[in-house]
């Protein structure tokens, strides 16, 4: 080790290198775009088309796209059913129906998600309670969900947040034993797996997101429920249809009153194709973080998410965690320096729907502060949530850097780049 003066002097040498204060930047070329969508799509698009001018209809709904989307997409979970709709919200919102869950009781969920996420539970007349996040995660705790179960609980939604695997199996085991319903909400983790299987499979319930930024999509908008329980599927797709009666032999018309939540047979054409790429984008995904983590395992202003054991992550973005016990600098500093080496990233992540004003005042049928205000309710209707009640999940926001990766990051020049990047940034400001 050399002096204390050398050691200051080979600082200097780095900082004055960072492209931040005018030194050459570790990723010299623009970072690649997706390229998720071609010709396929394009085709199946056209397909649906021409199959509408021939018939001389309009493309509808509930047809022979479906059907096969519905189809590919259980067998590419390992079985079961599935039931295409219009939105990863509304996919929340008709597997909540499909387990059952009946008004006024409490629905857990975790710290951080979408409000589509959330909001499904208040339109189902339930009660969202929030349990707090792991450690060096956005993926709730399940020591957390313990703590938060009441005589009232009749559900969980377990988000995969970032495309990492919550710790659904000993959830699950948890919520069965007490008689809870368990949905996966896989928004962010399409082909994420644990022991090879992927999430989704695991729940009663799974919903997945098709929206357009996904790992894979069905166009602008889309979702897709899936259950291996087949009575499960039948309330799924009698509340993604108006109640139409699916499998009831005997009813004289709708079962149940909800709402269209269909997909058309356009969307549903593009989200066959976009399914098959579902694992290819994840592995790409997942070697791209794998050789960046063996290329910066020795920069210890960061740590990388802790995935359960047996678990694949899909990263649909990447977490990092900062300790500013190992550098000189804050990590405003440290970000903004990587940044500017060419690495895309934020410092932040919202997915706290509870602290907007919604949830505080009540806001959901007129000012009736239904459900909480529900005489049928008996926990307590005044609970509300800011970050003090989520200190795990309040110290992972503070610490977050996340790198906004894609599937064209696997390439040899993008790691090695994105490499160089973390190393300069670190041998610039470690202690």
């Amino acid at each position: 080790m050399g002096s204390i003066k050398e050691d200051k002097t080979m600082s200097e040498f780095a900082l004055t290198a960072l492209a931040i204060n005018g030194g050459e930047k570790a990723i010299k070329q623009k970072m690649p775009a997706r390229f998720h969508f071609g010709q396929e799509e394009k085709d199946a698009c056209n397909r649906v088309m021409d199959q509408a001018i021939a018939a001389g209809v309009a493309p509808g709904y509930s047809g022979k796209e479906e059907d096969a989307l519905c189809a590919e997409f259980a067998e590419l979970l390992g079985g079961g059913y599935a039931d295409a709709v219009n939105s990863g919200t509304t996919a929340v919102y008709v597997a909540l129906r499909a387990c059952d869950i009946q008004p006024f009781t409490e629905v857990i969920v975790g710290p951080v998600t979408d409000p589509g996420g959330m909001m499904p539970i208040v339109m189902m007349n339930c009660i969202p309670v929030v349990a707090d996040a792991k450690k060096d995660s956005f993926n709730v705790s399940l020591e957390s969900i313990k703590e938060r179960v009441t005589p009232y609980t009749s559900a969980i939604v377990v988000p995969h947040i970032a495309g990492e695997p919550a710790d659904i199996e000993a959830i699950v085991a948890f919520a069965h034993s007490r008689g809870i319903r368990v949905v996966e909400d896989c928004a962010q983790a399409h082909g994420a797996t644990i022991h090879g299987k992927m999430v989704g499979t695991f729940g009663d319930c799974a919903a997945f997101s098709m929206m357009f930024g996904k790992h894979t999509c069905c166009g602008g908008q889309g979702g897709l429920v899936f259950t291996k329980e087949y009575d499960t599927y039948l309330r799924a797709r009698h509340a993604s249809d108006r109640g139409k009666p699916f499998g009831v032999a005997d009813a004289n018309g709708n079962v149940v009153a909800s709402l269209n939540f269909n997909m058309d047979e356009m969307h549903c054409a593009i989200g066959r194709v976009q399914i098959q790429k579902m694992y290819p984008i994840a592995q790409r995904r997942n070697h791209f973080v794998t050789q960046l983590m063996e290329g910066i395992r020795d920069v210890k202003a960061v740590r990388f998410a802790k995935i359960p054991e047996g678990a694949v992550s899909s990263y649909w973005f990447l977490c990092l965690y900062f300790d500013d016990l190992a550098v000189t600098c804050d990590k405003a500093t440290f970000s903004a320096a990587l940044e500017a080496e060419g690495v895309p990233l934020t410092t932040s992540y919202g997915g706290n729907p509870y602290i907007f004003q919604w949830y505080p005042l009540r806001r959901v049928f007129g000012n009736s502060g239904y459900p909480w205000a529900a005489p049928e309710y008996k926990g307590d209707r005044n609970k509300t949530y800011t970050m003090d009640d989520l200190p795990v999940c309040a110290e992972n926001k503070q610490n977050i850097i996340r790198l906004l990766i894609n599937e064209s990051w696997d390439n040899p020049e993008i790691i090695d780049g994105v490499v160089k990047a973390f190393h300069k940034v670190w041998e610039a400001y470690k202690k």
